[in-house]
């Protein structure tokens, strides 16, 4: 878990700011996993921090939550194309892609617990990029 907000810190999500006057701020929780072998035997504990987006109000801390995604007829007919022509086709996954996501709104969540540092005591994070539980992160 230490390592995920150290990784949290280092992509600069966040800047620990005061809350300014008017806004609001979300909550924020760790979602906690364990990753299994086939035997049974336990591969590995997994922990992510989300936001508690659902207590973000429209028009305020969000305006649109539109996430373009291509439809399965448009991916097809790509591959087809790229078979005729002898085109390699490559697949790829981006770990931790709602992370990659710049924000356009000022969105605070509250500092996530067990990241209270001497003198951040009423602070908030602002975030700088998506983070999951967002409504605003799969775009």
């Amino acid at each position: 878990m230490y390592s995920k907000m150290a990784a949290l810190e280092a992509s600069h999500t966040w800047t620990i700011v005061d809350l300014p006057p008017g806004k609001i701020s979300i909550g924020c929780k760790y979602v906690f996993k364990v990753k299994y072998l086939a035997s049974g035997a336990v591969e590995r504990y997994k922990a992510r921090l989300v936001s508690k987006g659902f207590n973000q109000k429209e028009g305020l801390g969000y305006s649109d939550t539109f996430s373009p995604v291509a439809k399965m007829v448009a991916v097809r007919s790509v591959i087809t194309v790229a078979m005729v022509k002898h085109w390699l086709v490559i697949q790829m996954d981006v770990h931790n892609a709602f992370m990659h996501g710049d924000l356009i709104e000022d969105v605070y969540m509250t500092l996530p617990s067990g990241f209270y540092r001497q003198g951040k005591v009423g602070k908030v994070c602002k975030l700088q990029t998506s983070l999951y539980g967002l409504k605003q992160a799969p775009r």
